[in-house]
Formats: structure tokens, sequence, C-alpha cells
């Protein structure tokens, strides 16, 4: 999956880049390469990455909620008994 994001970036920048030489010439063609390029970091590279990162992680620990906000204040929270 790595390795899979790194070559959808590299080939996005690539078009980019491409898109942006050829863009003097051919205008049409250009904007489409860069549009592609584009498209490919941001709604395919990025999700696939977060995903890949946020995998396995409690997200209940990044949420500001009001345990969270003790913890963070240093104050002793209190667990609810479950009887």
């Amino acid at each position: 999956m790595k390795y899979f994001i790194i070559f959808i970036v590299l080939a996005s920048l690539g078009s980019i880049i491409y898109g942006f030489s050829i863009h003097e010439e051919q205008i049409n063609l250009g904007n489409k390469f860069i549009g592609l390029g584009t498209v490919g970091i941001f709604l395919l590279a990025m999700p696939l990455f977060l995903y890949k990162e946020s995998k396995g992680k409690k997200m209940k620990d990044y949420m500001l909620t009001e345990e969270n906000i003790r913890k963070m204040r240093g104050e002793e929270v209190e667990k609810p008994e479950n009887q």
C-alpha cells in the first residue's frame, strides 16, 4: 500500500510538471494533465494515505471531550463504576 501511494504521488506530480511544460504549446492538453495530476493527489493519494495512517487508532483519543480536557488540565478523571 505504501509503494502504491508513493507511485500515485509521483505520477501525479509528473503529470502536473508535464502539463506545465506543454501548456504553452497545447493549452487544452496541458490543462488536462495539470487537472489529472491534481485529482490524483487530492482524491486518490491523500485519502489512501489518511486511511493507511489512521488504521488501528482510536478516534476518541483525538476528539476534544470533557474527559480529554480534564486529562490536559492534569485533573483526576472519574471513571464510572459498572455495577
